[in-house]
């Protein structure tokens, strides 16, 4: 079981910037597939972004692409979720998630594909 907590949400205006971050623990970092996802009252935790064991394949959802990028650091087991042009659409509490792989190059976009969870971060966006 791996162990994730997410920080670095907050309050900012748009068109601002956050940087999340995801620090792992209790498995193996570098055979782990990271992502992140979202949710806002009343919705489905939708997915944001994805990326491979190795750190060389990612993936993002339209509504962020271009805006946010997910990156790893594997000497510290932390992942990060850097945030520009953030939109108040954006507004929801974020989710990192995590999965044992045993590829390097593979990663998932949906909710069940992934067994481990942190607890949340807030970001607002005002306008």
């Amino acid at each position: 079981q791996v162990q994730l907590i997410e920080s670095g949400g907050g309050l900012v205006q748009a068109g601002g910037s956050l940087r999340l971050s995801c620090a792992a623990s209790g498995r193996i970092f570098s055979r782990l597939v990271m992502g992140w996802f979202r949710q806002t009252p009343g919705k489905e935790r939708e997915f944001v972004a994805a990326i491979s064991s190795s750190g060389g394949s990612t993936d993002y959802a339209d509504s962020v692409k271009g805006r946010f990028t997910i990156s790893r650091g594997n000497a510290k087991n932390t992942m990060f979720l850097q945030m520009n042009s953030l939109k108040p659409e954006d507004t929801a509490v974020y989710y990192c998630a995590a999965v044992e792989t045993y590829s390097d190059s593979y990663y998932y976009t949906e909710r069940y594909d992934y067994t481990d969870w942190g607890q949340g971060t807030q970001v607002t966006v005002s306008s």
